[in-house]
């Protein structure tokens, strides 16, 4: 149970030899005009900037200015930032990322947050600086078990979770394992889904079919990073771990065109210099096997969705989640899957309020 302080400390010789293989980059051909997937303009520009003009030791600073550490929790490294607000009775919070994403996802929110709240932000198991999963099984449920036991040894009884993509799942289901602890949940996607029933069909609104409409589309032009990675993550890891072009090509593909290309490759660099690009996949072949919730979550929810993401519908949101009181789309400029960073001030100001009508 013991906790033990980290600080991030990329070689210099891992450095060099990214910069080596950005160097060695062979670049694919496409067609003009044709919509197959990641541009090669984008990979080229991101690979260009990776090797000429990102600041690796300025983001390392950055995540070092924050107290982080590291403790073993069901036999896998769990790695956090821990960072305590100047008011001893403030409430805690664990914000949770997503795939392709990492902790970097909610460095631009640490600050306007721990003026209110105590912050735990951990690396999924498998990604980042809590490196590769040892064994099968780490699945969202499991994940919200350890989280509660990373809460139950920072001494924190109660608390509320906050979470984006793969966090808006692992969340919920932390308030499901202990509604007696968490005082809320707070996420950017209800991942609520038809469930085949017809009658979950009757007198949609425009609104619904609207939503509807966004998801077909999405899982049939941009669903095969799910398909892939829930059937085969292995196979794709040998080339993700080995070539930087390509796993940045591969992260490329859920990380909005409009985000600045260092937060693209912050996020890509963790995944590189820890080793976890290929583990990271496992997360959806672990969900894609795991038994799936049978009773709604009950615990207070809060969605707080933008313009250009997922769209979550709330009839099959409902279905899923008992007790959600709070439910909007953010005003612009919250647009994307990523408002933490793009948007800090709205989502921020979001989860303030929602967790102070709790209290």
């Amino acid at each position: 149970m013991s906790i033990t302080p980290f600080r991030v400390e990329i070689s210099q010789a891992d450095l060099d030899d990214l910069q080596a293989r950005l160097a060695l980059t062979r670049f694919t051909d496409e067609i003009p005009g044709a919509e197959q997937g990641v541009a090669v303009e984008r990979v080229r520009r991101l690979v260009t900037h990776w090797r000429d003009g990102f600041d690796w030791r300025a983001q390392e600073a950055r995540l070092n200015a924050y107290p982080q550490f590291t403790t073993e929790i069901d036999g896998q490294n769990i790695h956090f930032i821990h960072v305590r607000s100047d008011n001893p009775d403030a409430l805690p919070l664990i914000l949770t990322h997503g795939w392709p994403g990492s902790i970097a996802e909610y460095l631009d929110a640490i600050e306007p947050l721990s003026r209110h709240f105590h912050l735990v932000v951990p690396s999924l198991p498998g990604y980042g600086f809590s490196g590769p999963t040892k064994e099968l099984g780490w699945n969202n449920l499991r994940i919200a078990r350890a989280w509660a036991e990373l809460m139950t040894r920072l001494g924190y009884e109660r608390f509320g979770a906050v979470g984006n993509d793969a966090g808006s799942m692992i969340s919920p289901e932390l308030g499901r394992i202990a509604p007696d602890r968490v005082v809320g949940v707070h996420v950017t996607q209800l991942f609520s889904f038809p469930s085949g029933d017809p009658a979950e069909f009757a007198g949609l609104s425009e609104e619904e079919q609207a939503g509807l409409a966004v998801l077909d589309w999405f899982w049939k032009e941009k669903g095969a990073f799910n398909v892939l990675q829930s059937q085969q993550p292995q196979t794709l890891a040998h080339a993700i771990a080995d070539s930087p072009a390509g796993l940045v090509g591969w992260l490329a593909q859920l990380f909005d065109e409009d985000l600045d290309d260092d937060f693209v490759l912050t996020n890509a660099s963790i995944h590189w210099f820890t080793g976890t690009a290929g583990s990271a996949l496992r997360l959806y072949w672990e969900n894609a096997r795991a038994e799936q919730p049978k009773e709604p979550t009950t615990v207070p929810t809060a969605l707080a969705m933008a313009a250009g993401d997922f769209a979550s519908i709330r009839r099959f949101a409902d279905r899923d989640h008992a007790n959600i009181v709070s439910w909007k789309t953010l005003a612009a400029p919250a647009h994307g899957h990523y408002t933490a960073h793009t948007a800090t001030e709205t989502l921020t100001s979001d989860i303030r309020a929602f967790f102070d009508s709790l209290r």
